[in-house]
């Protein structure tokens, strides 16, 4: 019996042990997923309303770039921009143009401002009340136009907001810094309206050095910055850049509202800064769930079952170890699969910023000062097209390549019934495949496009060929029945394009001539470049399953 109740007892203190080891080791990994899940969310959300943001100062660059001021007071410019601003889908609440009139002008601005049927022409402050016109020696800021027209937006028209406390601040600055400016938080439309920022970006006249006027847009807090839904692991709060002791946050209506944040009340789990309008603004997320008194909780339950199992008979101990271990590797295995997933949302990142600074740079070469705007509009939606293409490709494909033959495809090469494709299929790198699928729109949207010297449209080749030790790609562009004369000239983009940045990115060279019967375009450039293993190694990594870690 003496025995007996030695090993009882020392059964009991094994599982006692094992118990209350088993029960730190969960409350540690229960900590370690909650914060790691957490940190997740918020990166992802933090990332998605910075995305947000950068798509609307986007929206507000495009416009004013391609706003034309006119040379008279006019109250319908917004009319040719309709069309573009909607595409985008930032479902702003109001866009406005608002224009800076001399004294002068006033009375030719209420007559237009009339005419175009406004219920309220007259040119007034901002509240409404009557402004002695007669008394102004400077320029003014008028609201002349504004989309969507509705009843409530055609009463807008005719304000002067130079003396608004913060839309006037906000104008001022962006005449001062010569490019967008995001205003503080302010009521839309009304002084009960919904919570919003407005983003004013300058318009200059061609040769002029201050600006016309602004292009506007106005958008929600609560759609904008403080969206979460009912099953996400925090609350998000927008602290007030007029006053840290605020902040805004949104109810599940959408309705925005100003809270005092309390000294004795719960801190931020986190804190993290976006960039808009040229600011930066800091949002506040809160966890729903105390993550230590969870893992606490956890902890206990493990603790309490260690002490039940510690009662039963020495085979069913080694039962109890074995589940363990095995909870144990699962524990390990959501861990590792948390941080592989935020090292793939990292990789996505840093792609979608690269493919974000190359339609940057297109938007911005496409829509140089001085480019006929119908020919702009053409090139620059067909090079957003042909990066559209590329990267649904890549997506297809899990960003491990792209044949190169379906890079030639109608739906992103103009005149691809016209190309004569001959080449290996080879898989081209997806940063390869991004600067070809440029190149060959660049190379087909510039082919003659009205009948040839012959009286046919030209007959396009495109070859490829691999070849020597080295493994060097050689692709050759060859417009038959064309001339110089009768093919369209390359853009100053294209000549870039074509000469510099094609040839750089893939590490070869490039260079173009005329024939006496057709214009060629040659690029050789190492496959070394052109297929980018450690690219492609790299994305298969990412993509591979979470294994557990060996024991």
């Amino acid at each position: 019996m003496v025995r007996l109740g030695f090993i009882v007892a020392l059964i009991a203190l094994i599982g006692v042990l094992l118990s209350g080891l088993a029960a730190y080791r969960v409350h540690d990994q229960e900590l370690a997923i909650d914060g790691i899940a957490l940190a997740r969310a918020i990166d992802v959300h933090a990332s998605l309303v910075q995305d947000r943001l950068t798509e609307r100062e986007l929206l507000a660059r495009v416009a004013s770039g391609l706003f034309r001021t006119p040379s008279m007071v006019k109250a319908n410019m917004l009319q040719p921009l309709r069309s573009a601003i909607y595409a985008f889908k930032t479902d702003f609440v109001v866009a406005a143009w608002i224009a800076r009139l001399k004294p002068n002008e006033l009375t030719a601005a209420e007559a237009e401002l009339k005419a175009a049927g406004f219920t309220n022409p007259s040119i007034r402050d901002f509240d409404d009340q009557a402004l002695d016109i007669k008394a102004l020696d400077k320029p003014i800021n008028v609201l002349m136009d504004v989309e969507p027209r509705n009843p409530e937006t055609l009463s807008i028209p005719g304000r002067a907001f130079d003396r608004h406390s913060v839309v006037g601040p906000m104008l001022a600055r962006a005449m001062e810094n010569a490019k967008p400016v995001a205003s503080d938080p302010v009521p839309l439309l009304r002084q009960n309206g919904p919570v919003g920022v407005v983003l004013a970006a300058p318009v200059f006249q061609e040769g002029g050095s201050e600006p016309a006027g602004f292009i506007t847009f106005s958008y929600e807090l609560s759609s904008l910055m403080l969206t979460n839904d009912d099953s996400s692991l925090f609350a998000v709060a927008l602290k007030d850049p007029r006053d840290s002791n605020d902040e805004f946050t949104a109810n599940e209506q959408g309705i925005v509202t100003s809270r005092a944040v309390r000294q004795d009340g719960p801190l931020p789990s986190m804190v993290r800064t976006v960039t808009f309008g040229g600011r930066d603004w800091s949002l506040d997320y809160y966890a729903k769930s105390n993550a230590t008194v969870r893992a606490q909780q956890t902890a206990t339950i493990v603790a309490a079952i260690g002490l039940a199992l510690t009662g039963i008979v020495c085979g069913l101990f080694g039962y109890v170890a074995y589940n363990n271990l095995r909870l144990s590797r699962e524990i390990e295995v959501r861990i590792g699969f948390e941080r592989r997933l935020t090292a793939v949302i990292d990789e996505l990142n840093h792609r979608v910023k690269n493919i974000l600074a190359v339609i940057q740079s297109i938007v911005t070469r496409t829509l140089r000062h001085g480019a006929d705007i119908d020919v702009a509009r053409e090139l620059l939606i067909g090079r957003i097209h042909a990066m559209s293409n590329v990267v649904t490709l890549l997506s297809e494909s899990q960003w491990q390549g792209v044949k190169l033959k379906g890079l030639f495809e109608s739906r992103a090469i103009p005149h691809a019934d016209r190309i004569a494709v001959n080449g290996p299929d080879i898989t081209v790198s997806a940063r390869a495949a991004q600067s070809l699928s440029l190149l060959f729109f660049e190379l087909a949207s510039h082919s003659d496009e009205g009948l040839s010297l012959v009286g046919k449209h030209p007959h396009i080749v495109a070859n490829w060929e691999v070849a020597g030790e080295d493994a060097v790609f050689h692709f050759r562009w060859e417009e038959f029945n064309t001339s110089q004369a009768t093919r369209r000239a390359d853009s100053d983009f294209g000549l870039i394009l074509l000469d510099r940045v094609a040839p750089e990115a893939l590490g070869g060279t490039a260079k173009r001539y005329f024939t006496d019967v057709s214009y060629v375009y040659e690029l050789t450039a190492p496959m070394d470049t052109v297929v980018d293993m450690t690219e492609r190694d790299r994305t298969e990594q990412l993509s591979a399953p979470v294994r557990p870690a060996k024991k």
